[in-house]
């Protein structure tokens, strides 16, 4: 189930996969992410996900009226990370309320490895 707007004219309702897939667009415009990495991290490597696979490394969760969305992503070596986490949580935000109106009320940035250069 996703998430649901009314007006005058009747119901919007917005899927989680649609929230996840521009959350993880936005992510990858921001400097100093490297990419989305899934969300299982096996022995300490965190592999390393590609663009059609932004989903996997994006969970939306609805709580009523609340919008959750956390990403697990991996950073380029020698960029200050709290400043690029930032930068991903202020994207993102901005990016999924001008495309759907709906406000996230939190986005956590799990780290999940550290990585020399672009991977593309």
């Amino acid at each position: 189930m996703g998430h649901e707007l009314s007006n005058n004219y009747g119901k919007i309702s917005i899927s989680r996969e649609v929230i996840a897939v521009i959350a993880g667009l936005a992510a990858m415009e921001c400097y100093g992410l490297v990419g989305m990495a899934s969300q299982k991290v096996q022995d300490g490597l965190a592999e390393l996900l590609g663009r059609e696979n932004l989903t996997k490394g994006v969970t939306v969760r609805i709580d009523g009226n609340e919008v959750i969305i956390d990403l697990f992503i991996i950073v380029e070596y020698g960029i200050n990370i709290t400043e690029v986490a930032n930068n991903v949580i202020n994207k993102v935000k901005y990016t999924v309320e001008k495309m759907t109106g709906i406000k996230p009320s939190k986005i956590n940035i799990n780290v999940q490895g550290v990585r020399i250069g672009a991977a593309y």
